[in-house]
């Protein structure tokens, strides 16, 4: 370790804690003397003016649109569009989102109008996003949307990037930590970012700039989010023991003050694979920003990044048995870690600041930790954490010298509202909603009789003022913010993501095993001998450790969307399996792929011959429209459409396999490859979907929007499949990897080479995501087989 740096480090720290407690006592001044009261007083009084207003004659008799709850994304922001406030709505909270995360001063022209058309721009693309189906997630917040957006700012490879490590994060979050909200604050952090870089620009940076600084901004973003999972959230948690804990803090503590992040060391335990994980991914986040940094400001970004990780250690490690801590203990910490997070963002991008950034940014970050910790007492209560409410609830009575924490959220308020933001308007209408609202979800979240309790401990100190603040709780309105909505939306979102995604794995693996005691083929009393080994081949071929997609496809979209029953589709299930099976069998020969392995086992040519192969590939086709001829309980004629539907698609996926066959040797246009890949895969997908549909006598116009979905999902599948066939292996795949090169066949890959097909891939995965906002019953199920799809790997 460089002692010298070590030193700089330490000494930098301790001008920071320098300035924190100069900040404090003057805070602190201010609740002794309760000066902030009288001001804040007039500064609600006026505030009041606005925000609360006498009921007319006319409105008592005139029922008016009810208030939708403002978690219901949809209803709420249609109503806030129907009866005009979504301007204002808007107004204070982009305002609040430029003073909090931008640091910026509301008085300045420059931020006035910078604000006004992000008000504008945000407001165009809310309106249309209250269009979409209700109970949709809006387009800004799917992957679709994300992508699009991703495509029109020429980022799509680090868009591809960056949801790939989000989907490797999640998997990696352990049981004992909130995976919604671990995701949710790294997507937060990502956005501001992203936000930072956006406001750096203007009109007059050149597209390509653009792009460069966008991409470079998500990277940036994930890598200074990670942090909040896997350091602040990991230490806050119980996964690790008290000497892993240990441990693992030194070795962050080492990085900062080395800039080179240490080899991981001796770890063994339940928690070695998670460790090992972490250890990679943080390696690489902090080597990524080191390798951002301008030399100017690599220097700032290591000591702000030390402040705020010595300050977060120091708040994390108090014992709440400790009854001893001093109010600088308790408060000092806060003030550094909440302002040295948004500092660093600054210094992350190396993006230039006016004169007062930093001494706002310094100043207002206790507020929003107090707001913070106001919220979750009770759960850092249980979770025996430190916060000046746990300590305050626990020790007041005990313990005279304590400062009442909500009387200090109050003077910070005051300080900032008139002493860092020189008593602007706009800043005083923004600071107080945001106090009210949080006083207002108080009481919704916790019910009256509990918020009452909670302010007869912490307000009884000012009973005036409280009175004052309480008449607002329960009679002012337009307080709300959209950040508090799209975070409630964003964890609804995931966590409903979390639950289908459940549905959707327990489901398929229900269903599959369903369908796989079917499958066998039975054999008959007297069947001659040949008959009974084509029998073994097909069931050899029908054994394989299949995903069996196509006929799970079809049995959620017939029992669980059209209502028909689940034993009368069972023949329609094998008939859809023998095909695909037979299909394979074909692929597989010698003359045509020439597979080894399939599914995890031989291909059937190397158990037996070609001729086998061929043969009982012939005998599952015909078994299948068997199968599809014995249904019965539905309209005969419907029965008759399926069958010449199921012929005709088989023909088509033979045209398909004639053209890849055809294809060998040459370099397919991405237009004939695209049909190419519809014939062989597309249309599998489309039967999977549209048979059951002909048997529900569903309407035409619902079966185009299946096709349109089959085609662009079957396309999304093949470019996967090529992705895994050179990025995979044998144990991934159940089949040897490079085999597409090896035949000299065209793929994606090949033509477009791998970050191509991938951005294909999104592309179709977009389309096909746009077609499902047309269908008129719950896609959920399709939504995340079309996930599966793009994210398996196998």
């Amino acid at each position: 370790m460089n002692v010298a740096y070590t030193d700089y480090a330490d000494t930098g720290y301790r001008q920071a804690e320098q300035k924190a407690a100069q900040y404090f006592a003057s805070l602190h001044v201010r609740v002794q003397d309760k000066s902030y009261v009288p001001i804040l007083t007039e500064d609600i009084l006026l505030w009041k003016r606005k925000h609360v207003h006498r009921q007319s004659w006319l409105s008592s008799i005139m029922p008016a649109k009810k208030k939708p709850d403002n978690r219901d994304y949809h209803r709420y922001i249609g109503w806030l569009n129907y009866t005009g406030e979504l301007d204002d709505y808007l107004d204070r909270s982009i305002s609040y989102i430029y003073m909090r995360d931008m640091g910026l001063a509301l008085d300045s022209p420059d931020t006035k109008e910078r604000i006004r058309r992000v008000v504008a721009n945000t407001k165009k693309l809310l309106v249309r996003s209250i269009g979409t189906k209700e109970g949709d997630t809006p387009d800004f917040m799917s992957l679709a949307g994300l992508y699009r957006w991703a495509q029109k700012e020429g980022i799509e490879t680090a868009v591809i990037w960056v949801i790939n490590k989000l989907k490797h994060v999640a998997s990696h979050i352990p049981d004992k930590m909130d995976a919604e909200q671990a995701q949710r604050k790294l997507i937060k952090i990502i956005v501001g970012v992203v936000m930072h870089v956006m406001e750096d620009m203007n009109g007059e940076t050149l597209p390509a700039e653009r792009s460069a600084r966008l991409d470079d901004a998500i990277r940036l973003g994930y890598s200074y989010g990670l942090t909040y999972p896997f350091i602040d959230d990991l230490l806050d948690s119980g996964v690790l023991n008290a000497k892993e804990k240990e441990q693992y803090s030194h070795m962050i503590r080492q990085a900062l003050l080395t800039g080179t992040v240490p080899e991981l060391g001796q770890w063994s335990g339940k928690n070695m694979e998670l460790v090992h994980f972490v250890h990679q991914e943080l390696r690489d986040a902090f080597e990524y920003i080191q390798g951002r940094q301008r030399p100017e400001t690599k220097q700032t970004f290591f000591e702000q990044s030390n402040v705020f990780f010595h300050s977060q250690h120091v708040d994390r490690i108090k014992d709440l048995a400790n009854p001893n801590y001093t109010n600088e203990e308790l408060y000092l910490p806060i003030i550094l870690k909440s302002s040295s997070s948004r500092l660093i963002v600054r210094s992350v991008i190396s993006a230039a600041a006016d004169e007062g950034f930093e001494d706002r940014t310094f100043y207002y970050g206790i507020y929003n930790q107090l707001a913070d910790d106001f919220a979750d007492m009770y759960q850092d209560m249980n979770d025996g954490a430190v916060t000046p409410y746990t300590y305050y609830l626990k020790y007041r009575g005990q313990r005279q010298d304590l400062i009442n924490p909500f009387e200090l959220y109050w003077a910070v308020i005051s300080h900032l509202i008139h002493n860092v933001y020189h008593s602007d308007a706009k800043t005083r209408e923004v600071m107080l909603d945001r106090a009210i609202n949080g006083l207002k979800r108080c009481k919704e979240r916790v019910g009256t009789e509990k918020y009452n309790e909670i302010m007869d401990i912490f307000a009884s100190g000012n009973p005036e003022f409280n009175r004052l603040i309480q008449q607002m709780v329960r009679k002012a309105d337009q307080v709300d913010f959209l950040d508090k909505l799209l975070r409630d939306q964003m964890v609804t979102v995931l966590r409903n993501e979390r639950k289908e995604k459940e549905y959707f794995i327990d489901t398929f693996k229900t269903v599959r095993d369903e369908i796989n005691r079917h499958l066998q083929i039975a054999k008959t009393p007297g069947i001659p001998p040949m008959k009974e080994s084509l029998i073994d081949a097909a069931n050899y071929s029908l054994e394989g450790d299949g995903k069996r997609l196509r006929p799970i496809l079809t049995w959620v979209m017939a029992v669980k969307e059209y209502g028909l029953q689940a034993s009368a589709i069972v023949p329609l299930l094998k008939s859809l399996e023998y095909m695909h099976t037979a299909s394979l069998i074909f692929d597989d020969l010698p003359s045509q792929d020439n597979a080894s392995t399939r599914r995890g086992r031989p291909t059937l040519h190397q158990v037996h011959d070609s001729a086998t192969a061929e043969i009982t590939g012939l005998f599952l086709i015909q078994k299948a429209i068997e199968e599809q001829s014995s249904l019965e309980g539905f309209d005969p004629k419907s029965v008759l459409k399926l069958i010449q539907y199921s012929s005709q698609r088989a023909g088509d996926m033979c045209s398909g396999q004639a053209m890849d066959l055809n294809s060998k040797g040459m370099a397919l246009s991405l237009e004939q490859l695209n049909t190419v890949c519809y014939y062989k895969t597309g249309i599998a997908f489309e039967a999977s979907l549209v048979m059951p549909a002909i048997l529900a006598q569903v309407k035409e116009t619902e079966i185009a929007i299946l096709k349109k979905f089959a085609y662009h999902a079957g396309i999304a599948f093949q470019i996967q499949d090529d992705l895994l066939d050179v990025q995979g292996n044998v144990e991934q795949l159940g089949k040897p990897g490079g085999q597409d090169a090896e035949n000299n066949t065209s793929t994606f890959v090949s033509i477009l080479g791998q970050e191509g097909a991938s951005r294909q891939m999104w592309d179709h995965y977009c389309q096909a995501m746009e077609a499902l906002q047309e269908m008129p019953r719950n896609t959920a199920f399709l939504k995340h087989l079309l996930n599966y799809m793009v994210n398996r790997e196998r």
